[in-house]
């Protein structure tokens, strides 16, 4: 039974690299489908919003209390980048008591029919959905070349970039869909429109 959520017909789990082009995807894909019909939902949604809350150390000051940024700490900011290694290591910590934790929290009340979880990063992510939503889940893996992912300004960081929340779905086999996002705008729009026409047909 889902949790708090509406009976989707259609999950997307996106993956990818930083700066792969996950929430560009996600973000161009809702805009040509409506708000009405289509959630981008963010894993680290639940989890920074947590974390900027409820984290206190002798070196970080947090929302309301401390000065912490919720809205900062969603985009793909430099302010997001200073706290990204803390984040990480406070969210396994929550993941390893619960798996489902943050997916649980993300899909409350959502009741659009067509959901995109812009960032899923661990195969615990891809289980819940799973297990929790069958076979109308979908994974979805955005690749981009490294050349093209420092263009857009990553910059590989140790602690970060070779953690699980990078990695976790490196070796995780055959994804449903491959999206390439080298550059190439008429390439990438291309397959836009195929996952695009496969989306409205669960409508």
């Amino acid at each position: 039974m889902a949790p708090l959520g509406g009976a989707p017909r259609l999950v997307l789990l996106f993956s990818g690299k930083r700066k792969s082009g996950k929430d560009f995807v996600t973000e161009a894909l809702q805009s040509r489908l409506g708000g009405n019909i289509c959630a981008v939902l963010r894993l680290s949604g639940p989890l920074k919003e947590q974390y900027a809350r409820d984290r206190v150390t002798d070196e970080l000051y947090f929302l309301q209390e401390h000065g912490l940024d919720f809205q900062r700490l969603l985009d793909a900011s430099t302010y997001k980048e200073a706290y990204r290694r803390d984040m990480i290591c406070w969210g396994e910590e929550k993941r390893q008591a619960d798996p489902g934790f943050f997916c649980r929290k993300v899909v409350e009340g959502v009741s659009q029919p067509i959901w995109l979880v812009s960032d899923t990063r661990r195969v615990s992510d891809i289980q819940w959905f799973r297990e929790v939503y069958g076979t109308v889940t979908q994974t979805v893996r955005v690749v981009a070349s490294e050349q093209s992912r420092q263009q857009r300004g990553w910059v590989f960081t140790p602690g970060v970039d070779d953690a699980e929340s990078e990695c976790g779905l490196d070796n995780f086999g055959s994804f449903d869909w491959v999206i390439e996002n080298h550059g190439d705008e008429q390439n990438l729009e291309d397959q836009l429109e195929n996952l695009l026409g496969f989306i409205r047909a669960k409508l």
